[in-house]
């Protein structure tokens, strides 16, 4: 079986969508040997004053932010939701619409232009963990917002606009389409089965110890049997939980831990500061039994062969679907092996 996986064409499935990822291992065996091209490894400045996001400058709507010291959260300037949007909806045979209300806000990780969450400590990361705690909460407790999404672009091959260390939260009144999927399959789950389907998923990633690149008393930090993207992984916490707001002091630092190992490996891996989009994966917060969440944290970044080259999804990946060459096993032993 492992022969199989590692050899020939297949498809995995993906427990948490219930979609499918085509797998290529013959294409490339050991992609992470490609060429290495010249990147713009520049250090950047603790602080820039052309940045919008630096403590004490000016942001676009004149707004001055104060002298921060760690986290710094605001509404977002330029905000994709809005939360006076009025409701209504179109429903013209099969031209369909609804109104939608959200809240974002961006979330500075530290003051220092220069860092990024691989060079920060676990007790920085801790002070991000415990804003997003908090968020999520006082978000989530607003009548009109069902789902808190908190997410992470990182690198301008990302589309990030500023490489100041900062995350965004979008909340909003419905659930997002990912998020609708993973509700479904997790609920489905635990009514058949009375328990949580991302926690017997671990359990046997831990017993198989295939594709897991490290773990703590908390979190256990893998590429999952299904992974998309060529370094894919999820952080998920050991112990079931629903939302973030299940961890206490300490296993948000064990949490912050598992963060900081994991970006520290992959800007290792072709030596330059590693691009992604992350998020979490949580509870709705609208109002419902959601005990059949168990909480997760992806990171999808794209870069294959080299430092400059991104993987795109094109051709077969946009009209078929997604596809990969390298398998997430080979990818979990790459990353372990580059974790001090």
């Amino acid at each position: 079986m492992k022969s199989n996986l590692q050899d020939y064409s297949h498809k995995r499935f993906n427990i948490l969508t219930g979609e499918w990822v085509l797998v290529s291992p013959h294409r490339a065996k050991r992609p992470w040997q490609g060429q290495n091209e010249a990147v713009n490894n520049e250090k950047r400045p603790t602080y820039d004053e052309s940045c919008y996001l630096c403590a004490g400058n000016t942001r676009i709507n004149g707004e001055v932010n104060p002298n921060y010291d760690d986290v710094f959260i605001f509404t977002n300037d330029f905000a994709a939701l809005q939360s006076d949007s009025p409701d209504f909806q179109v429903n013209d045979e099969l031209l369909i619409a609804k109104s939608e209300k959200g809240i974002c806000k961006v979330v500075c990780f530290s003051p220092d232009h220069s860092k990024s969450l691989a060079n920060m400590t676990p007790e920085e990361i801790q002070k991000v963990v415990f804003a997003w705690q908090k968020e999520y909460k006082e978000l989530g407790d607003n009548d009109s917002i069902n789902y808190v999404q908190i997410f992470e672009n990182k690198g301008a091959v990302m589309g990030c606009s500023n490489p100041h260390p900062h995350g965004q939260i979008w909340s909003q009144s419905t659930l997002p389409n990912e998020v609708d999927k993973k509700n479904t399959q997790q609920l489905n789950y635990y009514q058949k089965n009375g328990s949580s389907l991302l926690g017997d998923y671990l359990a046997q990633e831990l017993e198989k110890k295939e594709r897991i690149i490290f773990e703590n008393d908390g979190f256990v930090v893998l590429i999952p049997f299904w992974a998309i993207w060529p370094f894919e992984t999820m952080i998920v916490p050991k112990k079931y939980q629903s939302s973030i707001l299940g961890m206490n002091d300490k296993e948000a630092l064990l949490y912050a831990e598992a963060i900081s190992v994991l970006t520290k490996a992959y800007d290792k891996i072709f030596n330059t500061s590693f691009p992604y989009s992350s998020g979490i994966h949580q509870a709705p917060t609208n109002g419902e039994d959601n005990n059949h969440w168990h909480w997760h944290m992806s990171f999808y970044p794209p870069l294959l062969r080299s430092a400059a080259v991104k993987k795109f999804m094109v051709g077969y990946e946009m009209f078929g679907s997604p596809q990969r060459d390298i398998t997430a096993e080979i990818a979990a032993a790459k990353l372990k092996s580059l974790i001090n």
